[in-house]
This record gives C-alpha cells, structure tokens and sequence, in this order.
C-alpha cells in the first residue's frame, strides 16, 4: 500500500513511525512533515490549490489510502472531496467534524441527547456575554466557538480575567474569527483524561486510555496550550469508569449523530472532567489528539493500518488491537514564550544520544532541517516517549532522556503523570 498522511507535528510523526511497522506498507508520504518525519517518508509541499491538487496527487502516485492529521482539513471538508473522487481517507466527514469545528454546536447537541456536560450560555455579543459574567457567581470556562489550535479555553477564576478574556476573543479578534461567538460555562472541578475511540459509524473501538496535560506550567498553572505532556494507561479512566464513558458518553453520540443524519466515521476523542466518579463532556475532538497519540501508540502492539482502512470500509468489528502492558509517557519540549511569542530556529542537541536507547523514542514536531543541523520551527517542538514496566519507572526513565536534548530556551512541565501516583501507591 502506498499512505499519505496530511500534517507536520508530533501526532504525524508518531503515526507515520507506526505505519511504517506495517509489512502492508511500501511507501509512505507526509504533507507537509518535519525534520523526524522525513526520515521515515517522502515529505511533500502543502499545495497551494489546495484539496485538489493533494487530490490529484494521490490519483497520479496511486496512493491507497490518506489519513488527516489536524482538525482543519476535517472541519474544511477534505473527506467529502477525496470520498467524491474515490480515493480511500480516514477521518470524518465535513457534517460530522462540526463536533469540534464549533464549540456551540457540540454543546446544543450534548444538551439535546442529555449527555453528561457542564451547564453553559452561548453568545454571539461580546455586550451580553459580559452582562451574563456579571450576573452570575464564577468560576466560569470562557470558550472561543471556532477552531483555536487547542488555545481557545481560558479557566477564569476572577471576574476581571472572564471580562478581559470577552473582549479579546470578540472584540480584539485574538483568535479571528473563532472567536467570533463564544461559550461561557460552568467550571468544572475534577480530573481530567482523554477518552479517544476508533469508529466506522456502527463499531466502536476505544483505544487505551490517557491523560493529557493542557496548562504551559507546573500544577496545571498559566494559559491553555495544544498539550505539554501525556501517559497511557490513565488511572481515572481504567475498570468501571471506561464502560461508565462508553455507555453514558460515546455511544449516545454515535447514536445521536445518526438520528441527526450523520454517521460518523473515524477518530472521536472526548475530553472528559470525572467528577465525583461521573464523567462529563469538556470538549469533543475529531481526530487523534497530540500528544495522547504519542503514548497510545507506542503501546498499540497491533498494525495500525487494517484499524483505520476497517474505519473507512465499515468492518470494524472484525479486528480487536493488542496492547503492550507497559505504561508510556511522552514530555513536551516547548520553545520559551510558548503558547505566546517564541522564537525560531534554535539548534537542537542531543538527539543522536537518545537514537540507540531501548524504549526511547522522540517524535519531532515543530522541527525543520537548516544548513544540516535540525532546528526548531514551532510552540511545540519535540516530545520524547518512554516505555517501562510501570508509570514511575517510565517518568524517572522519560526525564532522564530530556535531560539529554538541548536548545535555547528550552521549556517543558517536570510533574507530567504525576496526577496517576496516587491510583498507584
């Protein structure tokens, strides 16, 4: 088979270095990639027409099947285009990719199918959102509706911060027009995890469960980023509770979706707060998350690629994945000033060193190659996994190996899988 998978971050490596395991795999190709993923596929430019030219792309190279990375081609329709001409695409379609393209729209509709999620207001004027903070007692969730690259969340817990985070979402267009129309809701207080699900519209596949970390700094402190770090097999997610998700949480939205004219077909990823032993919907994803891919994956013992060609073809239910019993945690490498402003073109060191260790993988993502040294090029910039037997082995063993990578400005969270301890002792 030939793939080409559609993105350039650590999720594209991860699952570009998993499909290149497959023995059914004989050419891999990434729009855009990175410097990790290069070595491992034929890196293409993003074209500048767009759908169609990747279209044509895969009709002239034969390729078998693509697979989408990031929500943006989701939300834009690209799986309805390449459906129209024939060729094979894992991801959901455009009807469908509304879960996450618009925050308001997946919270009508959890309200609609009275699926388990914080209480919430939605609002178009900047005017009445602020009239609505001031009348109610906090601490509220200020939502940007539009896709914001995981940034469009603010947990405000003054006044002040609700107010100020109204205006430069509305009013100051801090995140264009996904900002626009906002959602103001209830603060949840709990644990958060990732619930993320393979589906082919009927089957549901859930795949190990994991916990993401959102928050730049220590302690879940400072501003919302795509995420600084991630585990698998999360704790608050394992046993009962996994079947307490399935029943109440994702089968309803499968099942929802269809009554509603929408058969979903791909990735759904559920971020979840378990409070007082129940889970609630923060937010839904249409896609693998990054970084819980990084950690899910290295334990999927299983070939990836018959799992997302049965999503695209409906036979889902005639595979079951094998998973590795170790646990897995990734660490994000940031650049200083991430999620704000940070600066490009650092030289990364260290990367040789970690090639040969048993366990140890780095996937890069905002990574490029300049004058033969890899440097960086994005917020996010690398994420070094670990495997071991146990969560607390495979911590002290991931942040021994990230002490080993360098480059200027460096920044990452040094409690990343900490919350699962206490489930531990």
């Amino acid at each position: 088979m030939k793939i080409l998978v559609i993105g350039g971050g650590g999720r594209e490596h991860t699952l570009v270095w998993k499909i290149a395991q497959s023995s059914l795999v004989e050419k891999i190709f990434c729009c855009p990639g990175n410097a990790g993923i290069s070595e491992l596929a034929e890196c293409i430019a993003v074209p500048a027409g767009g759908f169609q030219e990747l279209k044509d792309f895969c009709l002239q190279k034969t390729v078998d099947l693509t697979i989408v990375g990031p929500e943006q081609p989701l939300v834009d329709g690209i799986v309805d285009q390449f459906t129209a001409a024939g060729l094979k695409i894992f991801g959901s379609n455009k009807a469908a990719s509304i879960l996450e393209g618009s925050k308001i729209f997946a919270k009508q509709f959890l309200a609609r199918h009275n699926i388990p999620t914080a209480s919430f207001r939605s609002f178009s004027s900047a005017a009445s959102a602020a009239e609505y903070v001031k009348s109610t007692a906090g601490p509220w969730v200020v939502k940007a509706d539009g896709l914001a690259a995981g940034k469009g969340v603010v947990i405000c817990q003054e006044q002040s911060l609700a107010l100020d985070t109204i205006t430069s979402m509305m009013e100051q267009e801090q995140f264009g027009l996904a900002g626009k129309s906002i959602v103001i809701e209830e603060c949840l207080q709990g644990e958060e995890g990732s619930f993320i699900v393979l589906t082919d519209g009927e089957t549901i596949m859930p795949l190990a469960s994991s916990q993401d970390h959102k928050p730049v700094f220590d302690g879940d402190q400072g501003p919302n980023t795509g995420g600084m770090g991630a585990y698998s097999p999360a704790p608050v997610l394992e046993g009962p509770m996994s079947q307490k998700i399935m029943t109440k949480i994702i089968q309803p939205t499968i099942s929802g979706l269809a009554a509603e004219g929408i058969k979903f077909k791909g990735v759904l990823y559920a971020g979840l707060m378990i409070v007082d032993n129940e889970p609630f919907v923060l937010e839904f994803n249409v896609r693998f998350g990054d970084p819980e891919t990084q950690p899910i994956l290295t334990r999927l013992k299983s070939d990836l690629v018959p799992l997302l060609l049965a999503s695209v073809e409906g036979n889902l239910a005639d595979f079951s994945p094998e998973w590795r019993p170790e646990s897995s945690i990734l660490v994000v490498l940031a650049a200083g000033g991430y999620p704000g402003k940070y600066e490009k073109g650092k030289v990364i060191s260290g990367l040789e060193t970690l090639a040969t260790e048993k366990d140890i993988i780095v996937f890069q993502a905002g990574t490029k190659i300049s004058d033969g040294a890899t440097v960086t090029s994005g917020g996010r910039v690398l994420g070094i996994t670990a495997l071991a037997e146990t969560l607390p082995l495979a911590r002290e063993k991931v942040y021994q190996a990230v002490e080993k990578v360098h480059f200027d400005q460096v920044h990452y969270r040094t409690d990343i899988g900490m919350k699962a301890l206490k489930y531990l002792e």
